[in-house]
């Protein structure tokens, strides 16, 4: 049987207003895209995008001024990464960063302790210079004379003494069997240093037992760093260890992931940290369950002023749950937290994402953690290979 068709009539004036209210809309979204579809992109499963534009024709307008009367050869490709390297450090954060692919993978390569070739140093800014912290033994820094407390001026002839540590750091490393001059000054002097590059060894930790002590120095918390400790953990106590000594002088951090797992050790499923971003986003990371084979091992934590980020995580959460006593000097202070964005060039941007905080809710950044017992180590004792605060952390 054959459905009948009807056919329904709409008035024209019905028609047009349908069609303006649809008009209306149509421009609303349009004009309000971006802010609508941050509003519900998180549920869509989507990122969110910028919800204003920049106008772009003054920086065009630089750039065509350049073109037409600079006498010389210029690189699009160089201007365009300058352009947004500059663009990023005008924010003001010294934690966001651009990074070219080149410096990218060099980056990466440090957090995971593949930084190939080197001098054997340890190195920060201190009072806005690029400084050696210390000198690791038997590498080319040490064998030449180099000490601690330097401040890095120039590398091959370029002066770096404004640059950041990174930058330095990489500068510094390059293919084993290559040669390097480091340029530093020591007491207003400056000193050359023509040093050959060598294969670095740059475990993530490692410990030494003092009787029944054991000495668990951490140089970075690298991807497997948790793992490593944990194992660790799990050898010492083996020995005997009834307390362990935490080294984590100069540790700048690096994977909050890895600093969980160490801090799992002594903590069991407790909040180990908090963070909150952007909008109020407030999340809270706990430490793991069953692993806290340490609980209830005497522990003592060493830092410094180079303790920073990962680090500050590990030594604050030990200070608020009463489970380490903090010998040393204060803290970095560097309580924020950065999630790497990569493009599709194998550039990528470091950014501020958030600021965290200890257990207690105590903020750390600007003015890091204060130790429970305050013990200065100056340059001079460190190249003499003297350890007041060693051996502060072994009396007690």
């Amino acid at each position: 049987m054959k459905e009948k068709w009807s056919v329904k009539k709409v008035s024209l004036g019905s028609s047009i207003v349908v069609a303006m209210i649809t008009l209306i809309i149509g421009i609303g979204l349009g004009a309000n895209w971006n802010t609508i579809f941050n509003q519900y992109a998180p549920y869509l499963g989507f990122k969110k995008t910028a919800t204003d534009s920049v106008d772009w024709s003054s920086l065009n307008n630089v750039y065509n001024s350049l073109v037409s009367n600079y006498d010389g050869d210029i690189d699009k490709n160089t201007l365009v990464e300058g352009a947004k390297k500059g663009l990023v450090a005008a924010v003001g954060d010294v934690y966001t960063a651009y990074m070219t692919k080149t410096e990218a993978k060099d980056y990466t390569d440090s957090l995971d302790g593949e930084a190939g070739a080197g001098i054997g140093v340890s190195l920060a800014i201190r009072n806005n210079y690029p400084t050696i912290l210390r000198t690791t033994p038997d590498n080319p820094a040490r064998r030449a004379g180099v000490l601690a407390g330097d401040i890095i001026y120039a590398i091959d002839d370029q002066e770096v003494w404004t640059e950041d540590a990174d930058s330095v750091a990489m500068k510094l490393r390059g293919a084993a069997g290559t040669k390097v001059k480091l340029t530093v000054v020591r007491d207003k002097e400056r000193l050359d240093f023509t040093l050959t590059r060598e294969e670095i060894n740059n475990v993530a930790a490692d410990y030494v037992m003092d009787g029944n002590t054991a000495i668990l120095s951490v140089y970075r918390f690298s991807k497997d760093t948790g793992t490593l400790i944990e194992k660790l953990a799990k050898e010492f106590k083996d020995k005997g260890a009834t307390k362990v000594i935490v080294d984590l002088r100069g540790n700048g951090g690096g994977y909050v992931s890895a600093a969980r797992t160490m801090l799992s050790l002594w903590i069991d499923n407790d909040t180990v940290l908090t963070t909150k971003g952007k909008g109020g986003s407030t999340t809270s990371t706990s430490a793991y369950s069953g692993k806290a084979i340490l609980s209830d091992t005497k522990t003592v934590v060493l830092v410094n002023s180079s303790t920073a980020s990962a680090s500050e995580i590990v030594a604050g959460a030990l200070q608020d749950y009463d489970k380490a006593t903090i010998v040393g000097e204060t803290t970095f202070g560097k309580g924020v937290v950065q999630t790497m964005l990569p493009f599709d060039d194998g550039s990528i941007l470091k950014v501020t994402t958030a600021h965290w905080y200890t257990p207690k809710g105590n903020s750390i950044n600007g003015t890091g953690i204060t130790p429970d017992v305050e013990v200065e180590r100056t340059y001079e004792q460190i190249n003499k290979n003297i350890d007041p605060q060693l051996e502060k952390a072994k009396s007690l």
